[in-house]
């Protein structure tokens, strides 16, 4: 089987998020996508990032109607800071019989290089990169590798950023998150104060 982990902080997962893993999981090759929720750095703490527990039910709830999207929380028992690399090889101990592979924005590839342990997760792993609306439309240096697979999924100009905004002006934002993930963000009282 073959897993797709999209990575981030999910502060809040939005249909943006959801898109482009559907689309990736429904138009490549991956049997599945999960959603590795990314813990709060305990040297950055912000006020708007809701604990990793409750940023991990949200996704849990965004997910539970696609059976080819998962979670999954194996970041936060891994010490901090963690780096991707150290990810990659303690999950593949711990499901050694599913191949993976990384999710990510045309804009982090750019920075691709900046990575640690970068060469060996190009020589180990492959890439689905989904397209970016960004300032400077560079190439990045990676582009035309073999194990780097551009995926023309639809371009969805929401962040979580703007989520949490609207949400703290009291803008009627539900269409932007799947139904039952507004739901709970609204009987939570999250990120209106």
């Amino acid at each position: 089987m073959k897993v797709g982990l999209f990575f981030g902080t999910f502060n809040p997962i939005h249909i943006g998020h959801m898109i482009i893993a559907n689309y990736i999981v429904e138009f490549s090759d991956l049997d599945e996508v999960w959603f590795v929720i990314t813990p709060q750095s305990p040297f950055k703490q912000k006020m708007s990032m809701l604990s990793n527990h409750h940023r991990l039910s949200i996704a849990n709830i965004a997910v539970e109607n696609y059976p080819k999207l998962k979670t999954s929380d194996i970041e936060f028992n891994l010490p901090q800071p963690n780096y991707t690399i150290n990810t990659l090889a303690y999950i593949e101990e711990k499901y050694p019989e599913k191949q993976f592979c990384l999710i990510m924005g045309e804009d982090n590839l750019k920075g691709f290089h900046k990575w640690k342990n970068y060469q060996t997760i190009l020589q180990n792993y492959e890439l689905y990169v989904y397209p970016r609306i960004s300032k400077e439309q560079t190439e990045s240096r990676f582009s035309n590798h073999k194990k780097v697979h551009k995926v023309n999924a639809p371009i969805v100009q929401i962040s979580s950023t703007f989520i949490r905004k609207a949400i703290y002006e009291k803008k009627d934002i539900s269409t932007m998150l799947p139904a039952s993930v507004w739901n709970y963000i609204d009987e939570m009282n999250f990120y209106k104060s």
